[in-house]
């Protein structure tokens, strides 16, 4: 038999950008590995130079970046390690979004629009990236938009195992702040057990970004600690009006669980001032001094979820049974 035969042998290696390290460096511990040391800074002009202080060749690659403000430059700083990795004979790569910008821009509500969610993917595409991991996508529809394999992790056992520690004993109700995630409510509602759900009917100006307002509470709510949950808070307007329109229909009080805290200003403010008594969000993006100020928000950790997924990915297992295969 001719040629060089050997075992094949795989290699894994994580890298992060400067948009929330501190999450990547939690991963890697998860992993019991450590980060590839990396060089990354912006010229005078504001473009970005990357650069990985070790070999690369060959390699099993995961690249962190959460997409948090200034979304465009940590996008593009993303996209460059990708394509350095490429030009580099990294074997796969798979790039892993904690939070992936522009999930909102899914689709067309009026003509001349772009699908941003799609371009995302394109750019991601063309870079060299072979695989997309992703935490709670806005619209599982995204899945589709890559041409290759994409792997959508649900923070949902996080949060919904926190609630249902703490909240132990309540009358519980799951309550969607819209028609359009009732499904996830519903995910929610057999994992604490099979509670009630509700939802929010509200309206929105397709014409004005995050401006909603919550007009009915549709379903039962009297009387009962209502667990409000969604993929992300922004403004906070929407949540806020949602939590008021739960009190004044008879809830006894609101928790509201989300996965992305954006925290857009004047969100802390709203929540603040909110009649919540508890905000739960992940730290798939890194929360301001002064949201973590606020006592009222608790921040849970996505590392180990995102390090159990890399490692099933690595080693070829499933990321699907993680979910009860649901993902």
């Amino acid at each position: 038999m001719t040629g060089i035969h050997r075992t094949p042998e795989k290699n894994l290696m994580v890298f992060t950008g400067r948009a929330h390290r501190a999450l990547a460096e939690s991963i890697a511990e998860e992993l019991d590995t450590s980060l590839v040391p990396t060089q990354a800074y912006a010229f005078a002009n504001s473009e970005i130079y990357v650069r990985f202080d070790e070999s690369v060749r060959g390699c099993d690659a995961f690249v962190i970046q959460s997409h948090a403000a200034p979304v465009n430059e940590w996008i593009m700083e993303h996209l460059i390690m990708v394509d350095a990795l490429k030009r580099a004979s990294a074997k796969r790569i798979t790039v892993v979004l904690p939070f992936y910008g522009y999930a909102r821009q899914d689709k067309k509500h009026r003509g001349r629009e772009p699908i941003s969610a799609r371009l995302m993917a394109d750019l991601f595409k063309t870079a060299g990236a072979d695989r997309l991991m992703a935490v709670d996508l806005h619209t599982a529809q995204i899945q589709g938009f890559f041409d290759g394999p994409v792997d959508h992790l649900m923070a949902l056992p996080i949060l919904a195992d926190y609630v249902k520690e703490k909240y132990a004993g309540e009358d519980l109700a799951v309550v969607s702040p819209d028609a359009g995630r009732i499904k996830v409510a519903e995910y929610w509602s057999n994992r604490l057990g099979g509670v009630p759900l509700a939802f929010i009917h509200k309206t929105r100006d397709i014409t004005r970004p995050n401006q909603s307002v919550a007009k009915r509470v549709v379903g039962e709510v009297a009387g009962r600690m209502c667990v409000l949950v969604d993929d992300m808070i922004d403004s906070g307007g929407t949540i806020t009006q949602a939590a008021d329109a739960l009190m004044a229909d008879g809830a006894k009080g609101v928790v509201v669980a989300a996965t992305h805290a954006i925290f857009s200003d004047p969100a802390v403010q709203r929540l603040r001032d909110s009649v919540a008594t508890e905000v739960i969000v992940t730290d798939t993006l890194p929360l301001s001094e002064e949201a973590r100020a606020l006592d009222k928000v608790t921040e849970l950790s996505i590392a180990p979820l995102v390090a159990r997924a890399i490692r099933e990915v690595f080693e070829d297992g499933s990321v699907t049974s993680m979910f009860d295969g649901q993902a």
